[in-house]
């Protein structure tokens, strides 16, 4: 594969005022790419006049991952959205994204993260942990992501990943005991855009736009990143309402296939409701897998192999009920 078939591309544009920084991504996965169509249209709408930039630094990346964007897949060589960093030693594809799209993240302040899911279901955003001064996301720029989210036009709002899957992580590691070397064991590989971006001390949101090919879905993304261009004020338009309701969820569990025969009872989508003992999935051995609690199964995966994400489990929150 010849690395220079694949070149990376961004387009900027400045204000002519001081301003935020704002850095919006797309086709981090290859087959998502509702962002890059809506991110290409806003490209030209601002060439041609129709939308200005008037304060501060606006950054599009319409293909983050010319690679695997070119495979119609979802990684190049690997998940770049999986321990993201500067690789010292690049040697796979994403290496070379993350050298190269790292150094931008950090020269902005705000990030939004357009991708889309295989299943149906309906648009979501992953919103980013409350302030805290924990080992694992030390945040303080809760109530920013908290007022902006509440703008990008969805309705529903997941937070918890990075601790969730920390969790899993340790759980994993202490299962596995010698074997506590692969890339999915380490502590990191939950980072992804958002939670790289954090790091940095900038805000950051994932949007989930909708279905892979679902044609409201670059209608989403666009909307979204309007509604952000005026909510940080990087136009000169009015700031967008909030919506005024909001299922907000929080991941609490993730649990993992144990054998290749463990099966899920039903075909299973991401947010469908789970009361209190529901059975979910039965083990190879026939003990059975049950919802501890009310709340909605999430990223369910049939081809998960043993010692890897089965499916999460989500509990509701009242984090935005101010609004």
């Amino acid at each position: 594969m010849s690395q220079a078939l694949h070149p990376f591309k961004s387009v900027s544009y400045g204000g002519r005022a001081p301003g935020v920084k704002l850095l919006v991504t797309a086709a981090v996965h290859g087959n998502e790419v509702c962002g890059t169509h809506a991110l290409r249209r806003l490209i030209d709408e601002i060439d041609r006049g129709e939308v200005v930039i008037a304060r501060g630094q606006l950054t599009l990346v319409p293909v983050t991952n010319p690679l695997a964007f070119q495979k119609g897949q979802r990684n190049g060589d690997r998940n770049l959205n999986r321990a993201l960093g500067p690789a010292p030693i690049p040697r796979e594809f994403e290496d070379h994204v993350a050298n190269w799209l790292c150094p931008i993240m950090a020269g902005h302040e705000v990030l939004l993260d357009l991708h889309s899911f295989n299943a149906n279901g309906q648009p979501f955003a992953m919103l980013g942990p409350v302030n805290n001064q924990g080992a694992i996301e030390p945040y303080r720029h809760a109530q920013e992501e908290e007022a902006w989210v509440q703008v990008l036009g969805v309705n529903r709002v997941v937070d918890g990943w990075l601790s969730t899957y920390a969790r899993g992580v340790a759980r994993r590691r202490e299962e596995a005991g010698a074997l506590a070397a692969t890339l999915d064991l380490n502590p990191n590989y939950g980072v992804g855009t958002t939670e790289y971006m954090r790091s940095l001390g900038g805000r950051a949101l994932t949007l989930e736009c909708g279905q892979h090919r679902d044609p409201q879905s670059p209608e989403v993304a666009y909307a979204a990143v309007r509604r952000t261009l005026a909510h940080f004020g990087l136009v000169d338009e009015p700031q967008p309402a909030p919506a005024q309701q909001f299922e907000t969820l929080t991941l609490q569990e993730v649990v993992d296939k144990r054998h290749p025969e463990d099966r899920f009872v039903r075909e299973w989508q991401s947010f469908d409701a789970l009361e209190a003992g529901d059975l979910i999935g039965v083990r190879h051995d026939g003990q059975e897998v049950r919802a501890p609690a009310r709340g909605r199964i999430m990223f369910p995966n049939t081809a998960a192999a043993a010692r890897q994400e089965w499916f999460y489990l989500a509990l509701p929150n009242q984090r935005l009920t101010h609004s």
